[in-house]
């Protein structure tokens, strides 16, 4: 892709902080019951059993993507990857899509007290299981199961280990294919519908439901002196295309096809030949509107064609010739290739999350756990606790059930417009238009490039340490840990919708048609709201702003870090070295209350 010019480079940061790193005087709630004693026995024998396994990737690497979908497929043939450090690992399909998603799973051992329903875990945006099991003496996952309930972290789309179909036969096949090929892939599947155009002169249209464009400048054999660039751009135009054919009211692509097109025109030295291209664009934009079949492939390669013979008639016509304009246009073909190949591989907003993925989640760890009365435990830090909420709005405004006997969430909220937080400093920079440009944002590698420069002199970024944990909450190497492996790339989309958490209503659906808040104190499911005193990403004031909408019978609500410290900042309530002694026993008192199945 081209480098971001200063706009898009604001876009690209606010999204990154967006992403995840998603006071006023507060009553907080009496302390929760003291910690019981560890089971230390069960860190050992796993300890023992397994060794520490290499930290995975966060980069958005084609690598990275296969490494996640051959761990799939070692998966299914009863090996599991040495990456996942859980008990078991399973993939949980989610209908209607290729995706499956990759569910750790940390059974209780044998002595622990015996619980009737699971524990579904959920993770921030753009991260994976790591944050919830750091290392085998710092894990949350398995301390919960240590304490009897069955254990399942849950990767969402695009995170961690879970992988598509098409990158599942991709790793099982070993094969290296060229750019081409997947385009090839592509005008297969949705291109070649009706027989090819024989005679593209005539106004006749080859089909009596595809009408045929007709353009008498297209010569009608491949005369041009470089066949291989007019393969290459009707490959890449068809591509853009059929991808537009999917988003027709979405303005990316149109963006993206002016930006290509405005970079095509800067190859033509002699400005006569600007209306020529012009025509060509025209007409190509023309064909996106309509059925991609195979009579429009030939179209858009005769279109190629004409495009690549201008250019050349281009350089003949003026003195001196540009240099090279063969290989620029090569390099502007690849370009826009890769930003199809992100848009098509990051499309997805917070409903996927919480209308497709969530649910394929519960309907398999029910299928696994078969508690008896039909429903989960569950937990959701950051992002992972706005979906517990969406989920729960909803079910209350449609009346259904959640299947959640009862859940705890950590540094969430769908509402932030009267809190302090540290993203409304970025939030105005994160213009639709402009984060549109950027179909998907690295923040694994943003995060991973930026962390060592926060940790030493001069500490340009060490705001990035105090937006995670709190002074002195986490062991250095677990926290480097988090940084460097818990994070992803994460769509635009994603970040767009969750930002509207920051507008007058809060967080609302894709149309926006629906506002989560409105529908709270409609739930019937009991919650336990934690807020860390010194989080500067979900303040407690913003956490409660959530809270205040539930009813009261049905919420418990406790502010974590005293005055005098410790303290507790975005992630500490998950790993900071005091929550196992503070943090977790709330959580198991408040679980164990709502796991009787008669309640």
């Amino acid at each position: 892709m081209p480098l971001l010019h200063g706009v898009s480079l604001r876009a690209l940061l606010a999204g990154a902080a967006v992403a995840h790193l998603s006071s006023s005087s507060i009553v907080r709630a009496s302390p929760c019951a003291p910690a019981p004693p560890l089971r230390l026995r069960a860190f050992a024998s796993y300890s023992a059993s397994e060794p520490p396994p290499p930290p995975p990737s966060s980069s958005p690497s084609t690598s990275r993507v296969l490494a996640s979908a051959a761990a799939a497929c070692d998966c299914e043939k009863g090996a599991k990857p040495a990456i996942c450090t859980a008990d078991e690992l399973h993939y949980a399909p989610v209908p209607g899509t290729e995706w499956r998603l990759a569910l750790w799973r940390y059974r209780p051992p044998p002595e622990a007290p015996k619980r009737n329903h699971p524990l579904m875990l959920l993770s921030g945006v753009a991260t994976n299981a790591v944050g919830f099991d750091l290392s085998p003496g710092a894990s949350f996952a398995r301390h919960m199961s240590m304490q009897g309930f069955d254990t399942w972290i849950v990767e969402l789309r695009g995170a961690g280990l879970s992988t598509r179909g098409s990158e599942l036969a991709a790793a099982s096949t070993k094969s290296d294919t060229s750019s081409n090929s997947g385009v090839d892939k592509i005008l297969t599947q949705k291109v070649n519908v009706v027989p090819p155009a024989k005679d593209m002169s005539t106004n006749e249209p080859q089909s009596s439901e595809v009408p045929v464009l007709t353009d008498t400048n297209v010569v009608e054999t491949n005369t041009s002196e470089e066949p291989q660039l007019v393969t290459k751009l009707a490959n890449a135009l068809a591509q853009l295309s059929v991808t537009f054919s999917g988003y027709v009211k979405d303005s990316q692509l149109r963006n993206i096809t002016d930006s290509f097109f405005d970079r095509v025109t800067e190859l033509v030295p002699d400005a006569s030949l600007t209306s020529s291209l012009e025509e060509v664009a025209d007409k190509f934009l023309g064909l996106m509107e309509l059925p991609q079949t195979s009579a429009i492939y030939d179209q858009i390669s005769q279109l190629s064609q004409r495009l690549v013979k201008i250019l050349g008639e281009g350089q003949q016509n003026v003195s001196p010739r540009l240099f090279g304009w063969q290989e620029r246009l090569s390099t502007t073909i690849e370009d826009l290739q890769k930003q199809l190949e992100l848009i098509v591989s990051y499309d997805w907003d917070f409903d996927h999350y919480l209308e497709e993925d969530v649910p394929a989640a519960i309907d398999y760890i029910k299928q696994q756990s078969v508690p008896k009365d039909g429903k989960l435990v569950a937990i959701g830090h950051s992002m992972g606790g706005i979906l517990l909420y969406a989920m729960i709005s909803k079910c209350g405004f449609e009346g259904a059930d959640p299947e959640l006997a009862a859940i705890v969430t950590l540094a969430s909220s769908v509402d932030y417009t009267t809190s302090n937080s540290s993203l409304k400093l970025f939030v105005p920079l994160a213009d639709p238009a402009e984060m549109l440009r950027v179909p998907a944002v690295p923040l694994g590698t943003l995060l991973s490039t930026t962390y060592p420069m926060s940790s030493r002199a001069p500490y340009i970024l060490s705001l990035l340490r105090s937006q995670i944990s709190a002074k002195d909450m986490m062991d250095p190497e677990l926290l480097s840990k988090l940084v460097l492996n818990n994070f992803c790339t994460v769509p635009a989309k994603v970040l767009l919708q969750l930002a509207t958490a920051f507008r007058d209503g809060g967080l609302r659906n894709r149309t926006g048609t629906f506002f989560f808040k409105e529908h709270l104190q409609k739930i019937k499911v009991p919650v336990l709201a934690l807020a860390g005193d010194e989080d500067l990403i979900c303040p407690p004031e913003a956490v409660y702003e959530t809270v205040k909408l539930i009813p009261q019978h049905l919420v418990t609500y406790k502010v974590f870090g005293e005055p005098e410290g410790p303290h507790y900042a975005h992630y500490d309530l998950v790993g900071g070295r005091k929550a196992v002694h503070e943090v977790y026993p709330c959580i198991i008192e408040f679980l164990s209350q709502h796991d009787d199945v008669s309640s």
